[in-house]
């Protein structure tokens, strides 16, 4: 089966995660995808970041009713900060059976080279490439790549924190049920 693997901080789960999620399972072979929660990324702070536990069952939450879409907490149990080669070992190990592709915006996309032991996920991965306004994909490393036109929503989790920080809305940016078990849990109120 080929999954792609979607990993993000997902702080919190919204909308356009997964639209982008759904698009990519309707115009590529791509059979499932991992929503793969990290629990530290090497390029952001901790500082804001739920605990990931919470952003877990934040996605399962926003996912249960997709069964071609899962939740992943295989990061959890691997060295921190999270290294996308060493997950990419480990699932290959663990899952011979699949194949395994990335997927990621194109302002991602643009610090691959950056990324620890990068020419093995060049090398050996097909990525798939959504674009992100301000960002152009110029495939310079020669990366199995495939662009895919996705559907653009201006939406940002960076936003939706700053939202309930103020005490607004974050009606229709995340799935109902998120929205109410982030109320619910007190989330990114401080």
């Amino acid at each position: 089966m080929t999954i792609g693997l979607y990993f993000g901080s997902f702080n919190p789960v919204h909308v356009g995660h997964l639209i982008i999620a759904n698009h990519f399972l309707n115009e590529t072979a791509i059979e499932k995808i991992w929503f793969v929660i990290s629990p530290q990324n090497p390029f952001k702070t901790e500082a804001g970041l739920l605990n990931e536990y919470h952003r877990l069952h934040l996605v399962k939450t926003a996912i249960e009713n997709d069964n071609r879409i899962s939740a992943s907490d295989i990061e959890f149990g691997l060295p921190k900060p999270s290294y996308t080669t060493s997950t990419l070992a480990y699932l290959k190990e663990k899952h011979p059976e699949h194949e395994f592709c990335i997927i990621m915006g194109s302002d991602s996309f643009q610090n691959l080279h950056k990324w620890k032991n990068a020419e093995v996920i060049i090398n050996n991965y097909d990525i798939y490439v959504y674009s992100r306004p301000g960002f152009e994909v110029s495939n310079t490393i020669n990366a199995r790549l495939h662009i895919i036109d996705a559907p653009l929503l201006q939406l940002s989790a960076t936003q939706i924190r700053k939202s309930l920080k103020e005490g607004k809305s974050i009606r229709y940016q995340v799935p109902e049920s998120v929205r109410e078990e982030i109320e619910k849990g007190g989330y990114y109120k401080k």
